[in-house]
């Protein structure tokens, strides 16, 4: 029997009558980039915050690394970094603040790592600037550092190349395939 790092079996999920997922059976091993495709409103946001147990799906189940995903546990959420829709950052703080936070409520304190990360991104000049001060895609950079900060075995990237330019695309890609090379499991709409 295969080993496999995310199952769903037979998900679906309803809202106000209209089917959004419908009998999604998925079965992906550690280290592939895996895509979810379709048009806006297919139910792959729907889906990504189904595998984050945002959103609870009304028959199926969901099998994260050997364990089934329950409403009342979130211990599997260590292990995910992730962007569902849009990055959310506090505005009046900066970006080496809201890192800062971030890793503090996630139990994570290699400090060192923010100034890496930010570098790696090309923000490390921007770091003490207010959020409310950022472009669109500079929060989209920071929401990426910010899922990737503690070294999750598995991302969920909501559409990650929105409002980037080409070069931050590159850059993006590059860190991906690292994630990929070690083991790791990204799954991108």
């Amino acid at each position: 029997m295969m080993n496999y790092a995310i199952e769903t079996h037979h998900l679906k999920k309803v809202y106000k009558d209209k089917i959004v997922v419908n009998d999604v059976n998925i079965h992906v091993k550690k280290g592939e980039i895996y895509g979810f495709v379709g048009p806006n409103g297919a139910g792959k946001s729907t889906l990504m915050k189904m595998l984050l147990n945002l959103v609870q799906a009304n028959s199926g189940e969901i099998v994260i690394f050997g364990n089934k995903v329950i409403e009342s546990d979130f211990e599997i959420l260590k292990r995910i970094g992730s962007i569902i829709e849009n990055p959310y950052f506090y505005e009046k703080l900066t970006a080496r603040e809201n890192l800062d936070l971030h890793c503090e409520y996630m139990g994570y304190h290699n400090k060192n790592h923010i100034k890496e990360v930010l570098e790696c991104v090309g923000l490390l000049k921007d770091a003490d600037k207010k959020i409310s001060q950022y472009s669109l895609g500079m929060k989209q950079k920071l929401g990426i550092i910010q899922a990737i900060m503690e070294d999750p075995s598995l991302l969920l990237l909501d559409e990650p190349f929105n409002a980037l330019d080409a070069e931050s695309v590159d850059i993006l890609r590059s860190i991906l395939l690292q994630y990929k090379e070690q083991g790791k499991l990204i799954i991108l709409t």
